[in-house]
């Protein structure tokens, strides 16, 4: 049988090993619960990070996405103003072909005419000094009217006669006598296609 000390004793060491368990008891628990929040902050931060990646990513393609569009816009631009400046310079080349002037060829002094148009080129009286001269040496000039074969016939019989009066008051301004003038049709006076179709001649006869 045990005594009275045995069983005082015998409480106080249940109370010790019961508190020792306690102890234990929320030295584990107070890991299990640090343990808990740890893995909680850390799938918390890989969401953060992960959302984050994900508007870097979006916004990264939207950057893109724009940049392209850009590239895109300023291609477009690029291109409409490369078609426009080659059409004022197709324009710019119609323009000066169509355009009247005067050449000297061979003692053939040609003027060439715009579509349509009996007006002649700035610097004729100077293209005709030779033939001029030649008047005066006794000679006759003599003027002879051809179209391109565009436009109706009857009305470009009307422009030929119109430049060659045209060439022949130039060479009246410059003290040639009318009688000095000899106004020639030719056999045809369609000469092709374009402004060098559209001329009046002046030769020496």
């Amino acid at each position: 049988m045990f005594s009275q000390d045995d069983e005082s004793t015998g409480v106080v060491m249940g109370v010790v090993f019961g508190v020792i368990a306690l102890v234990i008891s929320l030295i584990i628990g107070l890991g299990i619960y640090q343990k808990n929040k740890t893995a909680k902050a850390a799938k918390a931060g890989t969401a953060v990070v992960a959302v984050a990646g994900t508007a870097t990513g979006a916004g990264a393609g939207a950057a893109a996405g724009t940049g392209a569009a850009a590239a895109g816009l300023a291609a477009g631009a690029s291109a409409m103003a490369d078609d426009k400046s080659n059409a004022a310079m197709k324009a710019a080349a119609q323009a000066a072909a169509d355009a009247a002037s005067v050449t000297v060829e061979g003692g053939v002094v040609k003027f060439f005419f715009a579509s349509g148009k009996a007006e002649l080129a700035k610097d004729g009286a100077a293209a005709l000094k030779d033939v001029i001269a030649g008047v005066k040496a006794g000679k006759k000039a003599v003027i002879s009217g051809y179209v391109d074969n565009t436009g109706e016939p009857e009305k470009n019989k009307q422009v030929a006669k119109e430049r060659a009066m045209a060439v022949r008051d130039l060479l009246k301004i410059a003290g040639v006598a009318e009688e000095s003038i000899l106004l020639q049709k030719p056999q045809d006076i369609q000469a092709g296609v374009g402004a060098a179709a559209r001329r009046v001649e002046v030769t020496l006869q």
